[in-house]
């Protein structure tokens, strides 16, 4: 089946909201023709060259990514820049790019839901709710019974799909934690109200050493035990594609929908051995 881009805008505008998206933000149509029609959709968390090409090759019409591509600013698209080249790409194969990032971050059902729900945490509230306290940045809830600090980082690290970088832990690795903070992405604007909100563990993404180390010591001169957990950027955005492409099909069902299994986490290895004497 077939549908005009322009309605399927209008799902995902019904499902995600321009609203609740951050007033930074560049969200919705990137490229392409309202007028259009897709018969096939590739969901994926960032729009790469891998990720264009395997879109060329497989005759997609549309691809809905997390985040946007034209996201900087950004003067010229010139074939030899980064983004004049993928767009090149796109638009002479008729590929349309769409991007629904932060407002599908802020809805019940956004990127932070689906990672708490990953970690057994199914009735967590938003971190930083907006007016009607459904909706907002983050998640915030407790265990269905306290996990050491280790167990927390195990069960991360099965829910989560591979990367070079895993699961960083600061924080003892038997600390009991039942009280857990978590924000997908990029999340260390919130690191302070994790903290203030009474979290003992807040989870989220590149983590940054001078903020985390602040927040760590904030913890102790409060004499309260917090500890944090660095997870992969698109691992943590990559649990929400197939909750997206669920809500996609219930509002136009048998539209064609495959989720990108590309993996777009820029770190490809790590070093960690033991230096010798």
């Amino acid at each position: 089946m077939s549908i005009k881009l322009n309605a399927l805008i209008e799902n995902f505008e019904a499902l995600w909201p321009f609203h609740n998206a951050q007033s930074w933000d560049v969200i919705g149509l990137v490229s392409g023709s309202k007028e259009q029609s897709i018969s096939k959709v590739l969901l994926t968390v960032d729009v790469t060259a891998e990720v264009v090409d395997y879109a060329i090759e497989s005759g997609v019409d549309l691809i809905f990514a997390h985040h946007p591509l034209l996201f900087s600013s950004i003067n010229t698209l010139a074939a030899d820049t980064s983004k004049g080249s993928l767009l090149a790409k796109l638009i002479r194969a008729d590929i349309a790019v769409y991007a629904a990032h932060t407002n599908s971050d802020a809805v019940p059902t956004g990127t932070s839901a689906v990672l708490a729900e990953a970690i057994g945490i199914p009735d967590s509230k938003p971190l930083h709710d907006f007016v009607d306290g459904i909706h907002g940045v983050g998640k915030i809830g407790q265990l269905p019974k306290p996990l050491s600090l280790g167990e927390l980082a195990a069960t991360l690290n099965s829910a989560l799909p591979p990367t070079a970088s895993g699961v960083r832990v600061a924080g003892n690795f038997d600390k009991k934690v039942s009280t857990v903070a978590l924000c997908a992405g990029a999340g260390d604007t919130y690191l302070q109200l994790a903290l203030d909100k009474g979290a003992e563990v807040y989870i989220t993404s590149d983590l940054r050493h001078h903020p985390a180390q602040e927040i760590l010591e904030l913890a102790k001169a409060r004499n309260v035990d917090f500890a944090l957990i660095d997870i992969s950027h698109w691992a943590a955005e990559f649990l929400w594609l197939p909750q997206a492409k669920a809500e996609i099909l219930e509002k136009q069902p048998g539209l064609e929908i495959e989720i990108c299994e590309i993996r777009t986490d820029v770190f490809d290895f790590l070093m960690n051995a033991p230096k010798s004497n």
